[in-house]
């Protein structure tokens, strides 16, 4: 194996488990939930978008702003396990994660789907550390691809959807939305922890 092989599927696999995409499809069709085709299309494609620039700024410039802000990347899990367990609540009391306005989906799109479920504390720490180790080219190239796969696995949310059904849905978001209260609560203890 080259040596560039070896930096790649050492970057992909790390990568790959930290944004999960497969483990977050339930949360996207719970998001979803109400919407036309597409407008679930968009949705994802908003999120990946937001995914991606977020993911590229943080691996070329997040050193440099984190130490000038004098911020770890603790505060980050801590922040973004704030902003999901908010979310999960009022969707557990109120019955949605947000209001029904027209640009709903491009709100649930940016926050949580594109961060910080597909590129949260967990990938930023994972960039930084990839960053640290390997070429940045190449860990480009596996972050681009990971939310690629991404991409191809939220977009194919509507098979599930298919199999459960509508009722399967409701249920399926309500312990969805009780699952994503415990990331969250996860996410702020790892925080603490790191601090």
């Amino acid at each position: 194996m080259t040596a560039w092989a070896r930096e790649f599927v050492l970057t992909f696999v790390p990568l790959l488990i930290a944004i999960d995409a497969i483990a977050t499809v339930p949360i996207v069709l719970t998001l979803q939930q109400g919407m036309r085709p597409q407008e679930r299309v968009r949705m994802v494609n908003i999120a990946i978008v937001t995914a991606s620039v977020l993911g590229v700024i943080f691996l070329v410039l997040g050193k440099v702003v984190l130490q000038l802000l004098d911020i770890q990347v603790a505060h980050f899990a801590i922040a973004g396990g704030l902003v999901l367990l908010a979310l999960a609540l009022r969707d557990l009391v109120m019955g949605r994660m947000v209001e029904e306005t027209p640009d709903r989906q491009e709100m649930l799109a940016v926050v949580p789907l594109g961060t910080p479920l597909t590129v949260g504390p967990a990938t930023l720490t994972t960039l930084l550390l990839l960053s640290d180790e390997y070429r940045i080219w190449i860990v480009l190239v596996s972050l681009a691809l990971n939310l690629g796969i991404a991409w191809v696995v939220f977009q194919q949310g509507k098979v599930f959807a298919r199999i459960l059904g509508q009722g399967g849905i409701r249920a399926v978001a309500k312990v969805m939305s009780l699952l994503l209260a415990a990331i969250a609560i996860r996410m702020i203890f790892r925080g603490v922890s790191l601090i």
